[in-house]
């Protein structure tokens, strides 16, 4: 990949940096999460809210390889037994819904699908890249359902053209508004989906398989 972040569009329209945007702690750690009904998703997505404007920001950040216990309200995540799947494999962006999404690089409409149900990623895009002669996919995640009634297998964006926004609660899988970005290798010959959350003991199988895709979001100057 570019060594140059400057080479990628800004996902969000702007640049992400510490006069608009921060680091959100959503690991399994952070215990004002253990004090809101997380089963309750306004009142989630209320707590995102009330950060963003405590501290000024439009976006929050965070949350690549990041252990966290949140999933826990959903069966999307439920493995056998008492176990649910934990471990992030993107970067979430946090902010208001219609917050319009860009294309950072220039790719090709892979697949799409809505990936409806409590705790899923609602509408899903997926884009096929050709980086440095090597295929790569971007996935965005909890997108505004509108914006899959224009998209085309094979449909050409370039860096810079919008391609979508950030869908409501009611649509996005129920979660405070933000974009699912990750990053993947291999598709696994998966369409419109692929799995964003892993077990831990599956982590080196697809952090291997899912980059890190700060360099994509170009946000080096986040304290992370």
């Amino acid at each position: 990949m570019p060594e140059n972040p400057t080479q990628f569009f800004p996902i969000m329209g702007e640049s992400l940096n510490e006069k608009n945007a921060m680091y959100l702690d959503m690991s399994a750690q952070n215990q004002a999460l253990q004090e809101i009904d997380l089963m309750d998703s306004h009142a989630f997505s209320s707590h995102i809210q009330d950060i963003l404007t405590h501290k000024q920001k439009k976006f929050a950040l965070g949350g690549y390889a990041e252990n966290r216990a949140i999933y826990r309200r959903s069966q999307v995540f439920a493995q056998e037994g008492s176990l649910f799947r934990n471990i992030h494999l993107g970067v979430d962006i946090w902010s208001g819904s219609g917050a319009m999404v860009f294309c950072p690089f220039e790719g090709r409409v892979h697949s799409y699908k809505d990936n409806m149900g409590f705790g899923n990623y609602g509408p899903t895009l997926i884009l096929e890249h050709y980086l440095e002669g090597q295929v790569i996919y971007s996935l965005y995640g909890h997108l505004s359902r509108k914006d899959l009634k224009y998209l085309k297998p094979g449909q050409v964006f370039l860096g810079g053209e919008k391609i979508g926004h950030l869908g409501d609660t009611e649509e996005n899988g129920h979660w405070p508004p933000h974009l699912h970005f990750q990053l993947i290798h291999d598709m696994e010959n998966r369409k419109g989906d692929y799995p964003g959350v892993c077990a831990e003991k599956e982590i080196e199988k697809y952090l291997n398989n899912c980059p890190d895709p700060h360099l994509w979001l170009g946000v080096p100057v986040l304290s992370f």
